[in-house]
């Protein structure tokens, strides 16, 4: 969404986001965007009924249909195609738990299934055990897939992601491997297990950067599907904002987020910005929010983007332009769409606080010895209110500052980043070039 101030459907990502998530990943994005009551209540509804038809979650759909329909004074009966769409669903549940029987029976001993995977032998060896012990062949195997994925289309993702785990240690087909991957991805987000989730999103990344694809457009299409996945995971794992800083900057995904998907620059800006830790990887994300305006204004011909995201327009008010009142400006409207923002609403207070860390920062290089009065009119703040927060900010220790309150003025220590920042970020960014490197000479068969 592109558009005015404000956090409502303006800036509302949603319908950016959704093509690129599987059905069940844009079900938490409804719900959240539903609470907030920025679109009608009725359309979001229709919205839901439509995404679970194309599932098996048959009876969370008649829920949603007898709730929109009640509320409009209207009939609650559930039409008959969604009750027989239920039979169906019921019947071939059936069929394919049946057709994969012996392999779910092996499962369900936990003795069995412990020793299997503590033996440490190779897939062709483990296949002949299940095949000589339990009479488990590769029609099992192919009819365990088939049933994990119908399981995850009901919306039994425990279920699901085990029976994926198990399908990948065993199965011989390379491409639904890949695709078992990223169904257990999904399953695992949807369960809220944000190792397992990190850990399969690190698996993802590699299997993608390590397969001949038909063609660079179907890399780049994973690539971009990966990106978007890896929101939920970023924004709740506890390492997560340094991981999507090292992904999202990393040159083939920053080339696939600036060639399909630069919404995406926001989740980028806001991480940059929530992370003094990474502080000195704030110019590269300048840099690539910058670009990405260049190339708007020259798309669309105009002398100013009215539609660059706040948080983007924040950093390069900022860092760009050096404009400290724009810069401020900018922060109601960023407020707003981070309250507005699945991913995003968990930072609302850190945003705002090292914003203004920011904007006294820049001020202070600026200025050298700043007034307290006039700094706190920039800021929008009382002169006490002032005062009180740079006290607090200077006995954290979030920022190097000496505040002179005979005088009513405030003076930096030390400028930033410092020279060890710059070091370790360099040594960071050779690491993955020389990652990359690697694995470019190893796709292409030479080591």
């Amino acid at each position: 969404g592109g558009g005015g101030g404000g956090g409502g459907p303006t800036w509302d990502l949603t319908h950016s986001l959704a093509p690129y998530l599987d059905r069940h990943l844009v079900f938490p994005l409804l719900e959240f965007i539903q609470a907030l009551a920025i679109y009608p209540d009725s359309d979001l509804l229709e919205a839901k009924i439509s995404l679970l038809s194309q599932t098996n979650m048959v009876d969370f759909a008649m829920d949603i249909y007898k709730h929109l329909h009640s509320k409009g004074g209207g009939s609650d009966v559930v039409p008959a195609q969604m009750k027989e769409r239920r039979l169906v669903v019921v019947t071939e549940l059936k069929t394919l738990k049946q057709a994969a029987s012996r392999v779910v029976e092996f499962l369900s001993d936990p003795e069995r299934v412990k020793a299997l995977r503590s033996s440490g032998t190779d897939r062709d060896a483990t296949l002949a055990f299940l095949q000589t012990e339990h009479g488990i062949g590769s029609e099992d195997v192919e009819a365990l897939y088939k049933y994990a994925k119908f399981q995850y289309e009901c919306g039994n993702y425990s279920v699901a992601a085990e029976f994926l785990y198990f399908y990948r240690t065993i199965a011989r087909d390379a491409e639904k491997s890949f695709k078992a991957l990223w169904g257990k991805f999904a399953a695992e987000i949807l369960m809220q297990n944000w190792g397992e989730a990190m850990e399969d999103l690190m698996r993802l990344k590699d299997v993608i950067d390590a397969t001949h694809f038909p063609s660079a457009v179907e890399q780049l299409q994973q690539r971009t599907w990966l990106a978007h996945w890896s929101l939920f995971v970023f924004f709740n794992h506890e390492n997560g904002r340094n991981a999507i800083l090292d992904l999202f900057l990393n040159e083939r995904y920053l080339n696939t987020i600036q060639t399909n998907a630069r919404h995406l620059l926001r989740y980028l800006a806001a991480a940059a910005l929530c992370n003094r830790r990474r502080r000195a990887l704030i110019p590269a994300v300048v840099n690539a929010v910058a670009q990405e305006t260049a190339d708007a204004l020259a798309a669309s011909g105009e002398e100013e983007s009215t539609k660059q995201d706040p948080i983007c327009a924040f950093l390069e008010a900022l860092y760009v332009r050096h404009d400290l009142e724009e810069a401020q400006a900018t922060l109601a409207a960023c407020d707003a769409v981070l309250a507005s923002d699945f991913f995003l609403v968990g930072l609302r207070q850190e945003f705002a606080e090292n914003s203004r860390m920011y904007i006294f920062e820049s001020y202070c290089r600026v200025h050298k010895t700043i007034d307290l009065s006039e700094f706190a009119g920039t800021l929008g703040m009382g002169v006490d209110e002032a005062e009180r927060w740079i006290l607090e900010m200077i006995r954290s220790d979030r920022i190097s500052a000496r505040l002179d309150a005979e005088r009513g003025v405030v003076v930096m220590a030390s400028p930033y980043p410092t020279p060890m920042d710059r070091i370790v970020e360099r040594v960071k960014g050779l690491h993955q070039r020389t990652e990359a490197i690697a694995a470019a000479v190893h796709s292409r068969g030479y080591a």
